[in-house]
């Protein structure tokens, strides 16, 4: 593997069912309000088919460190509610596999529970991940793996959202997502103040 290759494979546990969990990553328009301490700015380009085939989204990102990323996926495969896959070009080059698999069903003590799997393999190719990721890459490692820390809670977070409905007290017990670190914060706070 080339010192700019990465390869992640995160697994979360979320009390939902496939088909809650797979409408939530499914809309690509609304990361940037559910999962903001990541996906800065979010831009459908093309809509795919019905199942999303052939949806490009151009996005801006970031993790805790203070730069980032402007990229572009396009849906390559996809099979609700079980998963789909998905081509990355721009400031990293490659492909994200999204698993979902049902591990309790609607009547099992808890409600049920859906393993969420995200398998990321890319090629670095932002001057600052390129060239120094013979360097850097356990801290760049350790980026990714708090931004998917944030987008597991924020994913929690929006499933409490949907179940609420408009019920105030409900949705009032649901905390906001965190929002993005330094300096992306006083940007995006800018912004939101300006429009």
């Amino acid at each position: 593997m080339a010192a700019n290759e990465y390869h992640f494979v995160t697994t979360w546990q979320i009390p939902a069912t496939p088909e809650e969990i797979s409408a939530v990553l499914g809309d690509a328009e609304g990361l940037a309000r559910w999962w903001p301490s990541v996906y800065l700015a979010v831009d459908v380009v093309e809509p795919g088919d019905a199942f999303g085939v052939g949806k490009v989204v151009d996005l801006w990102t970031k993790g805790w460190l203070p730069y980032s990323l402007r990229w572009r996926f396009t849906v390559t495969e996809s099979d609700p509610p079980h998963g789909f896959s998905i081509a990355a070009d721009g400031d990293f080059v490659g492909r994200g596999i999204w698993t979902l698999t049902p591990r309790g069903d609607r009547d099992a003590p808890g409600g049920p529970s859906t393993s969420v799997e995200y398998d990321w393999r890319i090629v670095a190719e932002k001057g600052l991940l390129k060239n120094l990721s013979f360097l850097m890459k356990p801290i760049f490692g350790a980026n990714h793996r708090w931004a998917m820390a944030r987008g597991e809670e924020s994913l929690k977070s929006e499933l409490g959202r949907r179940r609420a409905g408009d019920d105030p007290t409900l949705l009032g017990a649901i905390p906001p997502p965190r929002g993005p670190t330094f300096p992306h914060d006083i940007l995006v706070r800018r912004r939101r103040r300006s429009a």
